[in-house]
């Protein structure tokens, strides 16, 4: 595997001062509203459309879907695309039912709805139930993932895995000092970097496979020979396995239960995720 160069390291390390002095500027220049809970997670309604639509975006891509669900794309296919083709749909919906009622209500957190319909112990339950998922699970699982990827091309030790950990929270730190109104426009900056990134990590990956295959370095030769080495991956629904099914195919059922999951378990988790998830109530 590449490791980085100089060149990389430069880059890595110009990124991380441009987006955390661009975060610690805007953060510097707020004025109104400054030191309210409102103004943190609200912004006072400063942020433009696009800025939001691209923190939702910012913030929904992360280590998760760069190594998790790219590792399932490469165990099961691209059936791994139903979680976000419902979650189109899932978007919608939530625009259109639930952030009017939040909005109505004023409300821009969870434990806040829970608190308005039933009870304060509702509230507090779900709040404390959150802070422990959102430390414990999220945020450590995204810095894990995140260290890991850069240690792996780094080739570094456990002692830089623990380091690249350490600098992750304070670059989290440092963006999110001025809550929304920070979080809403260094997430553009993100954006961008995940959509060029992400074009790229395709284009090389893709002209890889051609090269293995002495096709040239040619993108669609690239692409048409993974259709023809691995035409299983390309089906949007996973067939239900039969009696002479081998544990693989058993265990991707399992992860992606072939129509059913268009018409069930999936609408809960979308819907959760985006109409219930402190995350995009925020933005939204």
């Amino acid at each position: 595997m590449e490791k980085f160069a100089t060149v990389d390291y430069i880059i890595f390390v110009i990124y991380f001062f441009v987006v955390a002095g661009y975060g610690y500027w805007i953060y510097r220049k707020k004025t109104v509203g400054a030191g309210s809970s409102k103004d943190y997670f609200l912004a006072e309604g400063s942020l433009t459309w696009w800025a939001i639509g691209a923190s939702l975006i910012a913030s929904n891509i992360s280590a998760e879907q760069f190594i998790g669900m790219s590792g399932n794309g490469f165990e099961v296919g691209i059936a791994v695309a139903a979680y976000e083709i419902i979650a189109a749909v899932a978007l919608i919906i939530v625009a259109v039912w639930f952030i009017p009622v939040y909005l109505k209500n004023k409300i821009f957190t969870m434990p806040q709805f829970l608190n308005n319909r039933y009870n304060e112990t509702t509230s507090l339950i779900m709040a404390v139930f959150w802070l422990f998922l959102y430390v414990f699970v999220n945020l450590t699982s995204i810095l894990y993932l995140g260290a890991i990827a850069i240690s792996s091309m780094a080739g570094g030790s456990e002692t830089t895995f623990q380091v690249i950990v350490i600098a992750l929270a304070v670059f989290a730190i440092i963006i999110t000092l001025g809550g929304m109104r920070v979080i809403g426009f260094t997430d553009v900056i993100q954006v961008v970097v995940l959509i060029v990134g992400g074009v790229a990590t395709t284009y090389v990956a893709l002209t890889l496979v051609s090269d293995h295959f002495g096709l040239g370095k040619d993108v669609l030769a690239g692409f048409n020979q993974l259709m023809v080495s691995a035409p299983e991956h390309f089906e949007m629904i996973v067939d239900k396995p039969g009696p002479e099914a081998t544990l693989e195919g058993i265990n991707k059922y399992l992860m992606l239960p072939g129509k059913g999951m268009y018409l069930a378990g999936f609408w809960i988790v979308n819907l959760n995720y985006w109409g219930c998830n402190q995350y995009f109530t925020q933005r939204a």
